[in-house]
């Protein structure tokens, strides 16, 4: 399959210069789909997506700040929701302005979430993939016991020192973590980790959602009550596909969404796990493409 490469260059306050790295395919007249990923992965996880919307549609699969080719700023800081955001708003300036839908991951999610809330006119539709809304997960990374003992990932990869421990063995615990099988996967995924996976844990690290510390009781449920769930609320038109086998990210994270996204329709995927688009791609894709058109 033929891809085009694109670059978006911005100014960040925090770390200068970012260099942001898209692939690109299909009809340059057709609606734009913009593809977010989460971590640990990068444009290639959306493949199978690319290959089957690039008939129609105009697909972009940008590389988030901090993986693979885009840049990689070292402070911590420089990965803030906030900046991430602006990253994606300069992608979509870019691209003209406005796509017909954004479809996210994980941590592209969790970007995309806010920017569905925050810049709604900047897509038609939201397109969201085991990526939690910033409520649900609040209050379950506070109250609820099985999503706090399925989410201690989070405060292991915000450790000094993870990403060298996940570079071990040619990457041996990360492969095994995100699922990635098959030569030309392990090589593309081992090429692309090589770059550097700090930008990958400072998102982590960046992040006030993360479960509580023996040394921190308390501060998930006073940041649950901190927020402001209006400025979270997405209007938008909001497709939730979730794969029930998720081990990280449990299913109580869908309980009362509709309350923050009134127009949402939700697919459970019984036996998918949180890789889905690449392991389910047949059934991913036709519930994207109902959705979409």
């Amino acid at each position: 399959m033929h891809y085009e490469t694109l670059w978006i260059e911005r100014q960040c306050p925090v770390a200068g210069p970012i260099r942001l790295h898209v692939k690109a395919c299909g009809p340059a007249d057709a609606p734009a789909l913009l593809f977010v990923h989460g971590f640990p992965e990068f444009w290639w996880a959306w493949r199978e997506q690319l290959a089957h919307f690039s008939s129609d549609f105009r697909c972009y699969a940008i590389d988030l700040r901090g993986f693979n080719l885009s840049s990689q700023p070292t402070e911590v800081a420089a990965y803030k929701i906030s900046l991430i955001l602006d990253d994606l708003r300069a992608v979509i300036a870019q691209l003209g302005g406005h796509v017909r839908a954004i479809v996210a991951h994980d941590w592209g999610g969790a970007a995309s979430w806010s920017l569905a809330a925050q810049s709604p006119e900047l897509m038609d539709r939201f397109v969201a993939l085991n990526s939690p809304h910033t409520i649900t997960v609040a209050k379950a990374l506070a109250f609820d016991e099985s999503q706090i003992a399925a989410s201690q990932y989070m405060n292991w990869l915000r450790a000094e020192g993870a990403e060298a421990v996940l570079a071990e063995n040619g990457f041996e615990r990360l492969l095994k973590m995100a699922s990635v099988e098959g030569e030309e996967h392990v090589a593309a995924y081992r090429e692309c980790w090589s770059r550097g996976l700090t930008g990958g844990c400072n998102y982590y690290r960046a992040s006030p959602l993360h479960p509580d510390t023996p040394e921190t009781t308390g501060r998930a449920a006073s940041l649950f009550a901190a927020l402001r769930a209006e400025q979270f609320r997405v209007e938008l038109p909001t497709k939730i596909i979730w794969g029930m086998g998720d081990i990280a990210l449990r299913p109580v994270l869908l309980d009362d969404i509709e309350t923050h996204v009134p127009n949402v329709e939700i697919t459970r995927i019984e036996g998918a796990s949180h890789w889905l688009a690449r392991e389910n791609p047949d059934v991913v894709n036709a519930l994207i493409r109902e959705f979409v058109s």
